[in-house]
Parts: C-alpha cells; structure tokens; sequence
C-alpha cells in the first residue's frame, strides 16, 4: 500500500527529482480572463464528467478557474450540467435563475446559512449572470442546469416536498406532513436530533421517511403526468435527502468515516441521476472541494476506509472521468475560526517543505497545468506520498499540520494538478436584500 511507503521515507529529503520533473513538464497557465485559459483544458473534453477541485472554500483564483473552464466545456464541448458541492434547494434558486424558470417557493433565502460566502460571492454571482445570458441563447429544453450534490438540507427539502405535494396532492400532503412530523421538533438544529437518538432519548425516523419516499415512486405516473416530469424529479430528490439527512445526522456522532462515506455516496448517486435524467448526451461539470474529486484511495482518507465522490467516478466512469485538483502556496483566504463562526481574511502560511504545494512552488512557474495522464515518467516522479493542504470553511494556521494536512500520492489522486503560486479570498457578498435588486440575482443581493 501507499501508505506502508511513508514509513521508510525521509520527510526532511529535498524532492530534487520531483521538482525537475514539474519544471520540465507543467505548462505555464496564461491569466484566468484570457479565453486562452479555457482553452488549456479542450483535452480534457472527451470525459463525460470533469471534476474541478479546490485547495480552499475561499479562494478567488479556485473560483474564477473552475468557472472559466467550465465555461469553454460549455460552449465549445456541449456540457450540460454544473453540479456542486452544496445543497440541492439552494442550487435550485440559482437553477431557476439561468434557466428563467419558475423559482422554488418562497422561504429561506439561498446559501444564508454557515458559511455564507462559500456561494454567496463575487466571483460565483459573475459565473451565474454568464450562465444565464448563456442559456438565454438556448432552446428552454437544452438550456445548462446548475444542481446541488449535498445533503445537508433536511428542513429546506421536507418543506420543498411538501410544496410540491400541496400542489399536485393534497390529500397525500397531510400524511407527509405526518410522516415528516417525527423530525419537526429537529429541523432547526438537527445535529441535536442525531444526539438524542445516540442517547436512546429519541427513536429513529428512517421508516417514516423511507415511508415516505416510497409513496412518491409508487405515485410517479401520476404525479409526473399532473405537475411535469421536472417538479416531479425535484420533489423525488427532495424526499431522497430528507431521507440521507436524517440517516446522516443520526450516524455523525458515531464515527466520521461513516458520515463522510455517507455524504459522499449521496452525491455521487445524485450525480448519477442528474446524468440519466440528461440523457445519453449529459456532461457534468462538478465544483468540490480536493477531498472530495480526488481519489481518496490515493490518499491517507482511503488507506483509513474513506470513499469520496472521485473514486466513485473512477469506477464507475473510468476514462471518461477527469479528476483536476488545485493548491497554492500562499495568500490569503475567507474562512472562519470555527464552524458557526465569523469569516475572517486569514494569511495562507507558506506550504511545509515535505509537500506536494512546495514541490511545484520551487518549480518556479506562478501559474501551471501539469497533466500527467499520459506521461508514465512523470507519474513515477511524483509517485512518492507527500504531505497535501487542505483548507475548508474553517482555517487553523496556528494548528495547520495536524488541521490541514494529509498524505496523498498526487498522481494517482488527480489526472492533472492547476497551480496558483499565490491567491486571494473570495470576494464575499451581503447576506440581506437591497431594494429592487432581488430580480436581477438569486442570491437577493
């Protein structure tokens, strides 16, 4: 295994070799507005689903890059679907926003929940006023999606079924509501909900959710046939993270391999279902984290027994998916102290010698592409584990090597690496409405 290899390796050894071979074979990225950046990653076309990465939840240059590549697989490539790492009602404000659809029913504005500025920010609200003028070009039925992969939106997606059957159903409404009614008390902090059923004070909801996720399936003809193939997907959806959200918060106390194994695979299987909804034409784009698109067999998270939404692909995908991760050396970042806590602009330190980050630092070039798919030297080169960053929401510079990093083997974790030597935070936006403006931004910004 990979991970037995550290045990024999000199963390302290300067990575000569490694540092030579990206030198010699990354290539020099032009700036992210220059339509020449896109076109950097044609090759990576012919996949039917392109994973970007992040080295960071609040990084400008990640942000801009992965819109500014996705907007060429767009145009050029006929991608069909942006799905990201957060949660499906969200995504579906912003959805409803560039394909000028009808918006979801009125309730908790999207992305004003911890951590606000991970979607709720300058360069995001550029990539999605793009998509719309995009899609406005387009035939409604071959207009670009942008969806939600997560799950945490338990309350979010019990209320947008419930929408939906208040609609198409009303009678079957009322036994949602008394199916859904085991975890009403919870929707507010269901992190509470997993505790109490941890300490045997609550008895689990799964049936009554499974419940009543079933009596949708068993109804789709005639809810599909009454309200339209697309409500009926998005409220199918709905009750399918009500349901994962309800197993997710009921296991995370009992061990995080468990809850992360359980987040990944709803995602990917969301993935999974946006595809076959799209036909056999649909080419996603997805927007995650590192931890997430890269594959996690490669990296101390798999040799512990984590899976993720990358190693997922790869199996199922093979060649026709392309995993791209992200790093930097140093700059700053939006991320908060704790979880629930402030975003602060925090300086990035310099990455640790024995890293993956410092090896393309001293290589010396600002901005690269390194794509070693088909370089069998390179791959060898850069085959030895080394220590990889990665910051989320939450940044702890004065703990940042038991906080931050973990062993990976970069090849076998990505299909090629983008590299910014230095970043900036996110640009953050207002969380509160400004007159007149909620019409042109889904965001009410």
């Amino acid at each position: 295994m990979a991970g037995s290899r550290l045990l024999g390796r000199d963390r302290d050894e300067e990575p000569v070799a490694e540092i030579a071979a990206v030198r010699a074979h990354a290539e020099p990225l032009p700036a992210i507005d220059d339509p020449a950046f896109g076109a950097m990653f044609d090759r990576f076309a012919e996949g039917r689903v392109v994973l970007l990465g992040e080295a960071s939840h609040g990084t400008s240059e990640f942000y801009r890059a992965r819109a500014a590549i996705t907007r060429r697989l767009i145009e050029r490539h006929g991608f069909t679907i942006v799905a990201v790492e957060a949660d499906w009602p969200d995504a579906a404000h912003v959805d409803a926003f560039v394909r000028e659809r009808q918006p979801p029913a009125a309730g908790e504005a999207p992305f004003t929940r911890f951590p606000t500025w991970m979607w709720r920010n300058a360069e995001v609200q550029a990539f999605v006023a793009w998509l719309r003028a995009h899609n406005r070009e387009r035939p409604p039925g071959q207009r670009v999606s942008f969806r939600g992969l997560d799950v945490y939106s338990l309350g979010s997606s019990i209320a947008a079924v419930l929408d939906y059957l208040d609609r198409v159903d009303p009678e079957e409404a009322k036994d949602a509501r008394g199916r859904y009614g085991c975890l009403t008390p919870w929707l507010a902090d269901p992190a509470r909900y997993g505790r109490a059923v941890l300490y045997g004070d609550k008895k689990p909801c799964e049936q009554a959710l499974l419940d009543q996720l079933n009596e949708l399936l068993d109804k789709r003809l005639d809810y599909a046939a009454g309200g339209g193939d697309e409500a009926f997907f998005d409220a199918v959806q709905n009750a399918r993270i009500a349901r994962s959200a309800e197993h997710y918060y009921r296991i995370m106390y009992q061990g995080s391999t468990e809850s992360w194994n359980l987040r990944d695979r709803h995602m990917f299987e969301t993935l999974q279902r946006l595809l076959e909804a799209g036909g056999p034409d649909a080419k996603a784009v997805v927007w995650a984290h590192n931890s997430h698109i890269g594959n996690a067999a490669a990296t101390a998270m798999g040799w512990q027994g984590e899976f993720n939404i990358g190693e997922l692909c790869r199996t199922a995908y093979r060649d026709q998916a392309v995993l791209i991760g992200f790093g930097t050396d140093r700059g700053t970042v939006a991320a908060a102290d704790d979880w629930d806590e402030p975003m602060r602009i925090k300086n990035v330190r310099p990455a640790r010698p024995d890293s993956h980050e410092r090896v393309f630092r001293d290589a010396g070039l600002a901005a690269s592409l390194t794509d070693w798919r088909h370089n069998r030297d390179l791959r060898e080169a850069l085959a030895a584990p080394r220590l990889e960053r990665a910051i989320g929401v939450v940044y702890r510079p004065e703990t940042e090597r038991a906080s931050h990093y973990f062993d990976a083997v970069l090849p076998d974790q990505f299909d090629a690496f983008v590299w910014f030597e230095e970043t900036r935070a996110v640009t953050p936006l207002q969380t509160g409405p400004r007159g007149g403006e909620k019409e042109l931004y889904p965001f009410g910004v």
